[in-house]
């Protein structure tokens, strides 16, 4: 009986324990800020304790069982039933403690979206204000260019005008040739005319 007793404390004790480093550990998930990598971890720590504790409850359940004494067994049976409604309300808190961890890595996440979106902005915005220098500078050559153009099409204007004179005096010029060598001849072979 003494032995039993000896067993009963110690499930007992450890029972508290475990119970202590739950409540710890969830205190310390609602106060963590980050990284993501310590919340999975203290996470992974409320599991092995949660683990430890049901199975010291069920422990604690299975002395009950073995008592002799009616009395001591009701009142381990109550413990046992106050015991695991703790650790319910605990397993509520867990709870709440992971789904605060998966929203902070929720937001984690966005907030990593969010850096790229910005970077892929300021890549966006380079690139244009590149652009839209080339397109001044070819803006700048364009209007350039008109003006050769311009220029050109008025010399070659000029220059078809000039042609057109050039044909005009050469055909005016041989006219005048061939009026002069036909009265030449009309006033040597045909004196008469």
């Amino acid at each position: 009986m003494a032995t039993s007793e000896v067993h009963l404390r110690i499930c007992e004790q450890e029972i508290l324990k475990y119970d202590l480093e739950v409540k710890a550990l969830i205190q310390d998930i609602n106060e963590c800020k980050g990284p993501q990598s310590k919340l999975t971890e203290l996470n992974g720590d409320v599991k092995k304790s949660f683990h430890n504790l049901r199975l010291r409850i069920q422990n604690l359940e299975q002395m009950a069982m073995e008592q002799d004494k009616e009395s001591d067994r009701q009142t381990l049976i109550i413990q046992v039933e106050g015991h695991r409604k703790q650790m319910h309300r605990k397993i509520s808190k867990q709870d709440l403690a992971h789904t605060s961890s998966d929203i902070t890595k929720n937001l984690m996440s966005i907030s990593r979206m969010m850096a790229q979106q910005v970077n892929q902005s300021e890549e966006t915005i380079t690139t244009l204000a590149t652009s839209s220098r080339t397109i001044h500078e070819t803006n700048d050559e364009f209007k350039t260019m008109t003006g050769t153009i311009h220029l050109g099409r008025k010399l070659i204007t000029k220059y078809n005008r000039r042609e057109l004179t050039d044909k005009l005096l050469i055909f005016l010029a041989l006219a005048l040739f061939l009026a002069t060598v036909f009265y030449i001849l009309k006033k040597r072979i045909f004196p008469f005319f």
